[in-house]
């Protein structure tokens, strides 16, 4: 996996160290020989090796913190699409070649075994994942940082397709336990629920609010380490698990009621049970809320356990801690810290709040309206009356300045309060997280841009020096020199493999591009991988592709505004054009769509269902057979995105402009050699400014144009009226080309485009859609010019590392510094 300098270890980091190691394992941790393991009971040996080489340097770097007495910042996200452990962690090591060798002695593939281990899907997609890429970061910078999260008991549904349709299971990820990660039973922490808020006077005279009354919770810690790249920082995750604060309820004992007992018990433990799926449905939803705050208050509680250790005056508390909120659902961690500083610390008001706005930062992911936490205000009366209290507090102390500040404005007033007139009030969660953060970013440079003229352009004419940008990355080590080790040993041969820590350094493939030789090899490696994952799809979904064909592929959540029926649309052109005319030589192509829909998102489930209907006729028909192929990959995870990346000629990042934040996939394609053919949309735009325009395929309407069409009254049909291709293939989803069993199965999709507004343009931006697809054929002809187009892509990704974007927030948001970990390792 490229040349790497080991760090330093008490543990042997050679083969032979590793091989006996693996054995001792086997017998002593699992009571196994080689005859009765089975492959997880090896793989789990291989994890227990590594992890004891992480155990070592994790010790060492969280002590060195403390002696130091480093400012950390702590990153608080209800998700974490970690994926498995045990290959990063290797790579990072700089094991992973000892390992592969270590156990093809002892007669084992380390492919094998690694994919044994399950995937760890405490995320939906993107949200997750970024943070996940963000751990590896900011240990491989040496930053001072502690994820904190929930250990959620099912991830991520399991998604399987029966009869074309989406059918979710529980993902039981912990089925077998998890080998990464340490229960800490003494960091436990009282999380209270419902009761009420009442007065009194403390010793001194003076008017206090304490919370009494309440359900009480157990969080408890579970710790799983994050090694840097080529040094000895290890960084701490940090789960939650919620526990029953007693085992059973001794008064249903005493009643008689065993029953009840165990119920109440389980009631308490359902908190942590389960990761809500992304489908902006939970509003309201009492348990999502009870999530939100269970980890919130543990983690606040955590942070101030450590502060205390080696300070006394809280004067100091922003100078050591910086929090970052990971999008809205940590946003009640404003009132948290408030409570904590106020009620239990006994600080006076002015002196928190400043406090707490020094230490918080907040990052943004959507420009959704619905995506924006909005939670009644009778729910958190009801279920965390003190942090409702302080909520009023901190809104009429800050509309108070707006009023001096904008005099008669009720307008903005309005705008900017926290709490949400009408029928049924609520509370704002974003308006909390900017009022009380000193730091609001977006994550590429048009999603930031919306954020202060659209979403929050009154907050941001109040304070506009607390808005920023902090482009989104990815994270190299993964998402490509672990992903993907042949085009990562053919860039080490050629340009070094200094680009693990610096991804500016693939700029040095830019001469490379001109080269036939280099360009051979390139194309070598892209087959090679191609022809991995057209095996993968053979025996997962029994369809037969070509690796020489183009390898057209979207991958991520289904969701309407991503436009996978855009995709769709297309496929069913294509479809048409070669069955009108199959004589007419054509480029041969393979579409591969992967994702899952949230489980009441009825339209996106629906589109999965026409999406494999639309693959079995295409599949199907002789006439199609050489020229246009259909995969419906299920189950999307990390573990597969790993196989299906690297394998891509074209990546699909189609989503109406001005809706998509960001968008990291589109870096994890771009970077492993994919073209891009996209919209003016979230990061999409700043990948084209660095690969070029010449590099990138680009359609459809801008975010301005989107507004003005909008505005200006959009009418569907008079795209479908006009154009005759669009018009049949809307015709043939409406009437049941794809459904010949249920001809109305999916008028729905028709009907939405076509008498429900077409809410994402995709009718509008059809024509350019097209034109851009055909210029992609065209290209694909002139293999050179292909290929070159391909390097280029891959050469200028320097500013799309997760490295980058932290050093940025540390820098500018957090005032951190690297600390590095040196100790008494010994070299082997």
């Amino acid at each position: 996996m490229g040349t790497q300098k080991k760090p330093h270890s008490v543990r042997p980091m050679d083969a032979q160290a590793i091989a006996d190691s693996f054995t001792h394992h086997l017998t002593y941790s699992l009571g196994k020989d080689e005859y009765s393991s089975t492959l997880y009971d090896r793989y789990s040996c291989l994890a227990l090796t590594t992890r004891d080489r992480l155990i070592e340097r994790w010790i060492q770097t969280q002590q060195t913190y403390y002696n130091v007495k480093a400012k950390r910042v702590y990153y608080l996200s209800l998700e974490f699409l970690m994926g498995r452990s045990l290959g990063n962690s290797l790579v990072n090591l700089g094991l992973y070649e000892e390992a592969s060798h270590a156990l093809k002695e002892l007669g084992y593939r380390l492919e094998d075994l690694r994919e044994r281990e399950w995937d760890a899907g405490l995320g939906n997609g993107g949200l997750g994942r970024l943070a996940a890429c963000f751990m590896d970061s900011m240990a491989t910078l040496e930053l001072p940082a502690t994820g904190y999260g929930i250990r959620y008991d099912y991830g991520i549904f399991f998604q399987s397709i029966r009869n074309g349709y989406q059918v979710e299971t529980p993902d039981n990820w912990l089925r077998f336990g998890n080998i990464w990660e340490f229960p800490r039973a003494e960091f436990t922490y009282i999380v209270n629920f419902y009761g009420k808020s009442e007065g009194y006077q403390d010793s001194t005279g003076i008017l206090r609010k304490r919370w009494t009354d309440t359900e009480e919770i157990v969080a408890v810690a579970y710790d799983t380490p994050v090694p840097g790249y080529d040094n000895n920082t290890v960084n701490n995750l940090r789960l939650w698990s919620a526990k029953a604060s007693r085992e059973f309820d001794l008064n249903y004992f005493n009643d008689g009621d065993y029953i009840k007992a165990i119920a109440a018990k389980a009631v308490s433990e359902n908190i942590t049970k389960v990761l809500y799926p992304n489908d902006n449905m939970f509003e309201g939803k009492e348990l999502r809320l009870k999530q939100e705050y269970f980890f919130v208050s543990a983690t606040i509680q955590d942070i101030i356990r450590r502060f205390k250790k080696t300070h006394s005056d809280f004067d100091d508390f922003p100078s050591q801690v910086a929090i970052q909120l990971n999008d809205t659902h940590p946003a009640i961690a404003v009132a948290e810290l408030m409570r904590q500083l106020v009620d239990i610390e006994m600080i006076d008001w002015d002196k928190a709040w400043n406090l707490t706005t020094a230490t918080f930062g907040y990052t943004n992911h959507t420009v959704l309206p619905e995506a924006l936490e909005r939670w009644p205000v009778s729910l958190i009366s009801r279920v965390l009356p003190r942090h409702m209290e302080l909520i009023f507090e901190i809104n009429h102390r800050f509309l108070q300045r707006v009023a001096e500040l904008f005099p008669g404005d009720h307008e903005m007033a309005r705008e900017l309060s926290i709490i949400e007139e009408g029928s049924e009030k609520k509370v704002r969660m974003a308006n909390l997280a900017i009022i009380g953060s000193h730091s609001v970013n977006g994550v590429a440079a048009l999603h930031s841009d919306i954020l202060k003229k659209k979403v929050f352009s009154g907050f941001y004419r109040l304070s506009p020096e607390k808005f920023n940008n902090k482009t989104n990355g990815i994270t190299q080590r993964r998402w490509l020199r672990l992903c993907n080790p042949e085009l990562s040993a053919l860039i080490d041969r050629f340009i070094g493999p200094e680009w693990t820590t610096d991804l500016y350094q693939l700029k040095k493939l830019e001469p490379l591009a001109d080269d036939p030789a280099f360009r051979a090899e390139w194309r070598s490696v892209k087959l090679q991988k191609k022809k991995a994952l057209a095996e993968y799809i053979r025996s997962r979904n029994n369809i037969e592709v070509d690796p020489e064909s183009i390898f057209d592929i979207q991958v991520k959540r289904i969701h309407e505004y991503k436009r996978q029926l855009l995709n769709v649309l297309h496929v069913i052109t294509l479809y048409n054009r070669i069955t009108d005319n199959p004589d007419v030589p054509c480029v041969s192509r393979t579409v591969i769509f992967a994702g899952k829909a949230a489980p009441g998102y009825y339209m996106a489930k629906l589109i999965i269902k026409l999406i494999n209907s639309v693959a079995e006729t295409v599949n199907s028909d002789p006439r199609t057979r050489d020229k246009l192929r259909v995969v419906f990959l299920r189950n999307y995870a990390v573990s597969n995105a790993e196989k299906i990346i690297p394998a891509a000629d074209l990546s699909e990042q189609i989503s109406t402009a001005g809706t998509e934040a960001s968008g990291t996939g589109n870096m994890k394609f771009a970077l492993n050699g994919a073209l891009i053919i996209g919209t003016m949309d979230g990061a999409n735009i700043e990948i084209r400014e660095e690969v070029g325009a010449e590099n990138f395929f680009l359609f459809g309407l801008d975010a301005d144009e989107v507004s003005r069409l909008k505005s200006c009254g959009y009418d569907p049909q008079l795209y479908y009226n006009k154009n005759r291709e669009l018009y049949r293939v809307i015709n043939q989803i409406q009437q049941g080309f794809f459904s010949r069993d249920q001809s109305d199965l999916f008028r729905p999709i028709a009907d939405s485009l076509l008498y429900g507004g077409d809410a994402y343009l995709l009718l509008a931006d059809y024509d350019s859609y097209i034109a851009a697809q055909e210029k992609v054929s065209k290209i694909w002809k002139n293999t050179d010019e292909w290929t070159r187009m391909s390097i280029l892509n891959t050469a200028r990704m320097g500013k799309f590392s997760t490295d980058r974007t932290i050093s940025d927030y540390a820098r500018e948001i957090w005032n951190i510094t690297s600390v590095h970990i040196g100790g008494s390792f010994k070299t082997r």
